[in-house]
């Protein structure tokens, strides 16, 4: 990584700061008003360069440039940079519902499906869980994957989808009030964009706080409340299988729909 960064660096003429203390596949090093992100080989990180191509800095960071063969990229530098959670619920939601709209550009190649990966999710599912032990009830595990298999293959209209997308990965800016960063992307249905939001414990995490981001995404974004919470439900249980709050997640949202 050393050396991955001083060429990148090289590279591009930057001057390098220290790191961001957080991150779980890449390596994020401001340097003046860009970030060079070097990101470890991921399937679901696979495309950020294309979905920030697509967006064209329409409520996200601007692409400045990406070298595939270093798996590195030089994104614009959000400032101040403070978290969307730090808003609070009600203001952050606001921001949020103004930001999907904007995000849901058409689909373009190269981005994987969402129908793609939910068959990756539906056939991995049950080895994970006798690997992990077995953490949850079967027919949870059974429930998640019974919704994915029958989601995935009657989506609406294809969009550019960002599969990580909670109130830590929204930054304050300066070129506008709020920015997206970090996109794991997907094309797929809107309704989709909720799974991340209410599987997320940035906002809070309790059965309340959980099923009021639900109501409030769902309804005032017009989108089809029982696609969304199939879509919730099998990524909760596919992102988090041995996660305690993601599994309680997937719990609260199945009970609401009986």
């Amino acid at each position: 990584m050393p050396t991955l960064l001083a060429e990148c660096a090289e590279q591009w003429s930057l001057s390098l700061e220290d790191p961001f203390p957080t991150g779980w596949v890449s390596v994020a090093v401001p340097a003046g008003d860009a970030v060079l992100k070097v990101q470890f080989p991921d399937r679901e990180s696979e495309h950020e360069a294309d979905a920030l191509r697509i967006w064209d800095g329409d409520g996200a960071v601007r692409l400045r440039a990406h070298d595939p063969d270093r798996n590195a990229l030089l994104v614009e530098r959000a400032r101040p940079g403070t978290h969307l959670s730090r808003l609070g619920l009600e203001r952050a939601l606001d921001v949020i519902i103004d930001l999907l709209p904007r995000l849901w550009k058409p689909a373009q190649a190269p981005l994987r499906p969402l129908a793609e990966e939910a068959v990756w999710w539906i056939e991995g599912l049950p080895r994970e869980w006798e690997a992990a032990g077995r953490p949850v009830d079967r027919k949870l595990l059974d429930a998640a994957v019974d919704l994915l298999r029958e989601l995935a293959p009657t989506q609406g209209e294809q969009v550019v989808l960002h599969q990580d997308l909670h109130a830590d990965n929204v930054l304050a800016a300066e070129r506008e009030p709020w920015l997206v960063i970090d996109p794991k992307p997907l094309a797929g249905e809107r309704e989709f964009s909720v799974a991340p939001l209410v599987r997320g414990y940035e906002l809070g995490h309790s059965r309340r706080a959980t099923l009021y981001r639900f109501d409030r995404l769902t309804s005032e974004l017009g989108l089809d409340r029982e696609r969304a919470r199939g879509w919730a439900v099998g990524q909760a249980v596919a992102w988090g299988l041995s996660h305690v709050g993601h599994v309680e997640v997937a719990r609260w949202l199945l009970e609401v729909g009986r």
